[in-house]
């Protein structure tokens, strides 16, 4: 079978997410689960979005605006930018691969930070496109390492901010130097996923910086703050043109019509977001300052989720944690880490009292 595909694809390793707690009771008989492990939203979906996305249904035997013109036109309007320059996806994982598959080849070149969101790699491998994974400085992504690999034959940069799976950002002083220093027939892309939750002072929001160049795309998404992971709808914010070029290849009715009349109510729900926001802000400071406390090492987050070192192979810990009914992340390019979502007091508290009960 190994001959029908590119050999880039025939070393790709599938995307796993966070194990779902039905999984976890299949394979192990643990039922009252706490997963932390997706960096969803504790809060659920704000109210609005709900009956929005109920009120829906009844349509749903009509395939959804293609052209997502509501959605878009709220996005536009609440940013205050045009509709022509947002772009809707299955997801803000859609709109990163669409990058990739819209701007370029097997004759170019794309740059992102590691570890990083694995979808940039992903992406490169199953276009055969050439990249250079820049490893992260203390956590940090080396914006001057990433405009240095930056070639003649660069046609993407990824910037993740916050990172994930390391939760640390890059201020906006080096952004803004970054932003000025790349040539400017490269598309910078700024993945702002954790937008909402990031509170530091010095945090950019990279919207207010399109005037440093024209090619910058930034892309949001309502899965995290917003609580919509299970509809999937994230969008880009772009130059008209660039928006132009991916919608060309944008799968068709990407984000259902109950996608689209929640992200649309959900937008409109700041108090949804804020409280959001205000909790995961308590609970992040919690976990950072118990987890210290036992010894451990927390890389600085803005984001929903905090990545604790241990010290030792983190995954026969993972498996442990596992049969207390507390799911985390751990990952293969960091064997001492795991990556634990901000969760409702409770829940994080049944996280750290399991974890000591490992360690010990």
């Amino acid at each position: 079978m190994s001959s029908l595909v590119i050999p880039s694809i025939e070393t790709l390793v599938p995307y796993e997410g966070g194990k779902p707690i039905e999984e976890l009771a299949r394979e192990l008989g643990v039922t009252h689960a706490v997963k932390l492990a997706s960096n969803e939203n504790p809060l659920g979906p704000s109210p609005r979005a709900l009956e929005a996305a109920r009120a829906s249904l009844g349509a749903i035997h009509r395939y959804p605006d293609g052209a997502a013109y509501s959605l878009r036109d709220t996005i536009a309007r609440f940013y205050g930018v045009s509709r022509n320059e947002v772009l809707q996806g299955a997801g803000s994982n859609e709109l990163l691969d669409l990058v990739v598959r819209t701007f370029a080849t097997r004759e170019h070149h794309v740059v992102f930070g590691d570890p990083a969101f694995i979808v940039y790699r992903i992406a490169a491998l199953t276009y055969g496109v050439p990249f250079t994974a820049v490893p992260l400085k203390n956590h940090v992504h080396d914006l001057p390492a990433m405009a240095a690999a930056v070639t003649p034959k660069t046609r993407v940069v990824f910037v993740a901010n916050p990172n994930n799976p390391t939760g640390t950002y890059v201020a906006r002083a080096a952004v803004e130097e970054f932003l000025r220093s790349v040539p400017p027939e490269v598309i910078v892309v700024m993945d702002e996923a954790y937008f909402e939750y990031a509170d530091a002072a010095d945090y950019p929001n990279s919207l207010a910086l399109r005037h440093l160049r024209e090619r910058l795309i930034v892309m949001r998404t309502f899965s995290k703050a917003y609580g919509l992971a299970g509809l999937r709808v994230g969008y880009a914010i772009g130059p008209a043109a660039l928006v132009d070029y991916m919608n060309r290849v944008r799968a068709p009715f990407n984000t259902s019509v109950p996608a689209q009349a929640a992200a649309i109510a959900a937008l409109d729900d700041r108090n949804h977001v804020e409280q959001s926001r205000l909790m995961n802000g308590v609970e992040r400071a919690r976990l950072t300052r118990e987890l210290e406390g036992m010894g451990l090492s927390v890389a600085p987050s803005q984001s929903n989720f905090i990545l604790v070192d241990l010290g030792r192979a983190a995954r026969p810990i993972y498996d442990a944690l596992l049969t207390r009914g507390v799911i985390v992340r751990p990952f293969a390019n960091l064997p001492t880490s795991l990556r634990v979502t901000c969760g409702l007091e409770r829940e994080d508290e049944r996280f750290l009292t399991a974890l000591q009960e490992v360690l010990a």
